[in-house]
């Protein structure tokens, strides 16, 4: 029973990493990020649809969510195994946020580089990146607060989710038109 309530607790705490990406969609649009420019082989680096105000905005409202989580949690008594103080409730959630939303790009990146356009259907390059980078960024910036966390089952559990989540989070962007495509 402990561990199961370990995973809820940490895919709870995550959830700052997984808003981040519809915080960027929702802010995005202006001041792309490759300034148009293309890479080596031809293609545009990254694409129109990486923009710094959906980054920048993108990690605002991932920290923003992770501090109300923690002032939520505190109400409430629940430690949740939260990010600990108000310093901890700004930082792991800015640090999951920016990992998030650069493991986005990182796999935008890699979509251009082997040929599917912005828009095109990535699988879990679609999917994948962002929660890998924001694990890996929490592993760099916020070790322990990773490694009480994050390790074996809360991980599996989160890449096991993130897809189907992903992809229900795109059907509504894409209903709101927000999106171009459902996927």
């Amino acid at each position: 029973m402990n561990e199961i309530v370990a995973v809820i607790q940490s895919i709870i705490m995550f959830i700052p990493a997984l808003i981040a990406n519809s915080g960027a969609v929702i802010t995005g649009g202006h001041f792309v990020i490759d300034r148009g420019k293309k890479f080596f082989d031809g293609r545009r680096i990254l694409g129109n649809g990486k923009t710094l105000s959906g980054y920048l905005g993108g990690i605002g409202i991932g920290t923003i969510t992770g501090f109300i989580i923690y002032l939520i949690s505190g109400a409430f008594g629940y430690a949740l195994g939260t990010y600990g103080n108000v310093y901890g409730a700004l930082m792991i959630p800015l640090v999951m946020a920016t990992g998030s939303l650069t493991g986005d790009i990182a796999g935008s990146f890699i979509k251009r580089r082997i040929g599917i356009d912005r828009g095109g259907k990535g699988g879990l390059l679609d999917q994948w990146p962002f929660a890998l980078m924001a694990f890996l960024f929490l592993y760099i910036f916020e070790r322990s607060y990773f490694m009480l966390h994050y390790v074996y089952l809360p991980m599996i559990v989160i890449l096991v989710i993130v897809p189907p989540i992903h992809r229900a989070v795109n059907i509504i962007g894409y209903r709101m038109h927000k999106k171009d495509v459902p996927w």
